[in-house]
């Protein structure tokens, strides 16, 4: 065995050490606020204090609702955290309370929030791992459009720029995903009778976010993001010598941030439900080299190199004059099974020059068992 071998080795069984140290974590996921997430948690919550297990509420957002605030009395509660922000004082989950207390379970709610600034971790997906990490098993939930690779798909549905998202990774690591349901004629006779928000913005929700076809719509990707995770949680406990899928994507991105952006969130879904490892690679080219690169567009494209990064993927960066080419060479260093690029945004005066480097890429894909596609 090698020293590499051996090394490998050692990172492979310090990961299953600190797996089995790790806590469990359980995601209550909806389509929209008001389906009964937070009662759920809670429900369960009271469950679990009656069979002698250690439960505290971490954190929990009851937006006033009767119901929700009944099932927070007979809980154990960690306080709150208050700090002063722009001349006001504010409230935040007590990470640190958490982990001297050291319940057995937890209970986080909100788990897309952005923290105040000055916080120890900026997001409180951060805050939740930290908590798992020490050994404490949390329960959490968030809403489907909060999860980071259905932004586009979530933007397109309701027009909507979600700007609190969850990396998928966040959602990987839970043992356990429950899709919490309710039919569209049920959720909106919710937001009607005021059980959602208050009266004066009911009728604001009705004309926006609360429209039957974008429910129906947002249920539906709800219903299939918990049904990957399934299939993934199958596909990981599968018996030992059972062959599973061994794909790997490549993510082709330019400086086009829109289009960059695009690729990445769709192959990040793509490598997700083949939980197969994926790449993205960035070529730079002469034109955008350090000295020549505009800043908003190399600000843009540091942005989509560390989403990239907090979905999971392997950022590749290379220098080259012809892109076609360092794609194949990295395709077949990486062992690429798909590579995904975006539809070409090109004029017909670079038509004819490009084509020719787009057929060597097809020719040299053809000659191996690499498969391409073409996002839009």
């Amino acid at each position: 065995m090698t020293t590499n071998d051996r090394d490998q080795s050692a990172e492979q069984f310090l990961r299953l050490i600190q797996q089995s140290r790790r806590g469990k974590f359980k995601v209550y996921i909806g389509m929209s606020a008001g389906v009964g997430k937070s009662y759920r948690m809670l429900q369960e919550a009271h469950a679990l204090l009656r069979s002698g297990i250690d439960v505290r509420i971490g954190f929990i957002e009851t937006h006033n609702r009767a119901e929700t605030l009944a099932l927070v009395d007979g809980l154990p509660i960690i306080a709150r955290r208050k700090l002063f922000y722009r001349g006001r004082e504010l409230e935040e989950m007590d990470v640190q309370a958490i982990l001297n207390t050291h319940p057995e379970l937890v209970i986080v709610d909100e788990l897309a929030h952005t923290n105040i600034p000055g916080s120890k971790n900026e997001k409180r997906w951060q805050d939740v791992i930290e908590i798992l990490d020490a050994g404490i098993n949390v329960i959490s939930a968030v809403n489907i459009q909060h999860i980071e690779s259905l932004y586009d798909e979530v933007h397109a549905i309701t027009g909507i720029d979600v700007t609190e998202r969850v990396p998928d990774k966040v959602l990987h690591m839970a043992d356990e995903v429950v899709n919490i349901d309710l039919p569209a004629d049920e959720l909106i006779a919710r937001l009607k009778e005021g059980k959602i928000y208050d009266k004066a913005k009911v009728e604001t929700a009705l004309r926006n976010f609360f429209q039957p076809e974008k429910i129906l719509q947002l249920r539906e990707l709800a219903l299939k993001e918990v049904a990957g995770q399934v299939e993934r949680k199958i596909e990981t406990t599968l018996p030992p010598g059972v062959q599973g899928r061994t794909e790997r994507f490549l993510a082709c991105i330019s400086s086009n941030h829109q289009t960059a952006r695009m690729i990445i969130r769709k192959t990040a879904r793509l490598a997700s439900f083949y939980q197969s490892r994926w790449f993205v690679l960035y070529v730079q080219t002469p034109a955008e080299g350090p000295d020549r690169i505009k800043l908003d567009v190399q600000r843009h494209l540091i942005n989509n190199l560390k989403l990239a990064t907090e979905l999971g993927a392997e950022v590749i960066q290379v220098k080259g004059t012809n892109i076609p080419r360092c794609i194949v060479e990295t395709a077949d260093e990486r062992k690429i099974t798909t590579i995904c690029i975006g539809k070409p945004h090109i004029n017909l005066i670079r038509i004819i020059m490009r084509t020719n480097l787009f057929n060597e890429m097809l020719n040299k894909l053809s000659q191996s068992d690499t498969d391409l596609i073409i996002l839009s």
